[in-house]
């Protein structure tokens, strides 16, 4: 089945936690998570879907025939007609009618775990009044009936516009034009090491074009930071600067660059020797 991605910002986004599950564990693809909204509401700290990919990663996908890349701009910047509002309200208060009655059944729940000690307070307060045959009368029921009617739901605390895909009624345009130059060497290099089966994502935060990792990132720390270069010539402080760094981070320097005879990509890694030690 094949993979969708919106055009957004010149790039692909994954707006399916299938796809992009499959994409992770299948393809190696990683993205990067950009949406704000969590199981406890809005988070500037915790990111969810969509994921946004680099526009190495989905010019990857295209290439490969992993994946589409399409367009929703005219589809999801049209006016909605009347039907379409209707349709959203009904759902909206359909969701809302949802949660409060999963609010009440479990504050019901709770309820009956200590309903016997509930049970004797309210009857001990109305011996106190003077109330001996209300007490007496007093149920399990009657404690939970009164629960159930004096459960509010607050509609502020809802929890809306979770994070999904798009609706499927709507129109796409496929998107055919390169996302990325193909023939460029940071291209090239990104896709030779995807295909030697390794684990890919940009490595801007540590100076770096990207960082290698020997699995999932979710379970392993990159091992490698990847340096491109035009020539197989670095300036020397350069190349001290770089492997300094990578030292740093604690991890091993690589040099991408085009053989001159070929055409082919070839990688030299570069090891800091302390002598002192």
């Amino acid at each position: 089945m094949t993979i969708y991605l919106t055009l957004l910002n010149g790039t692909g986004y994954v707006f399916d936690a299938n796809d992009y599950m499959e994409l992770r564990t299948k393809h190696r693809i990683i993205g990067a998570l950009v949406g704000t909204a969590n199981s406890k509401g809005w988070s500037c700290s915790e990111a969810a879907l969509p994921v946004e990919l680099t526009k190495c990663e989905t010019q990857l996908l295209i290439e490969e025939g992993i994946a589409d890349l399409v367009s929703k701009a005219a589809a999801l910047t049209a006016p909605p007609t009347a039907e379409m509002v209707q349709a959203y309200k009904s759902q909206f208060e359909a969701g809302l009618m949802a949660q409060a009655d999963a609010l009440k059944a479990e504050k019901l729940r709770e309820t009956e775990r200590h309903v016997e000690k509930i049970l004797q307070g309210k009857r001990n307060k109305l011996l106190k009044q003077g109330k001996q045959e209300e007490a007496a009368a007093l149920t399990a029921n009657d404690v939970l009936e009164e629960i159930a009617k004096s459960v509010v739901f607050e509609r502020q605390n809802a929890l809306v516009e979770l994070p999904i895909s798009h609706m499927t009624k709507h129109s796409a345009r496929l998107c055919t034009d390169p996302v990325y130059d193909i023939s460029s060497l940071k291209y090239r290099v990104f896709k030779d090491l995807w295909q030697r089966g390794k684990f890919v994502s940009s490595g801007e935060a540590f100076g770096a074009d990207f960082l290698v990792y020997p699995g999932d990132p979710l379970l392993y720390h990159a091992s490698h930071i990847v340096i491109i270069q035009d020539t197989p010539a670095i300036r020397p402080l350069e190349l001290i600067c770089k492997v300094r760094l990578s030292v740093i981070v604690n991890k091993s320097c690589v040099f991408a660059y085009e053989e001159a005879e070929g055409g082919r990509i070839a990688y030299q890694t570069v090891a800091w020797c302390n002598p002192s030690k």
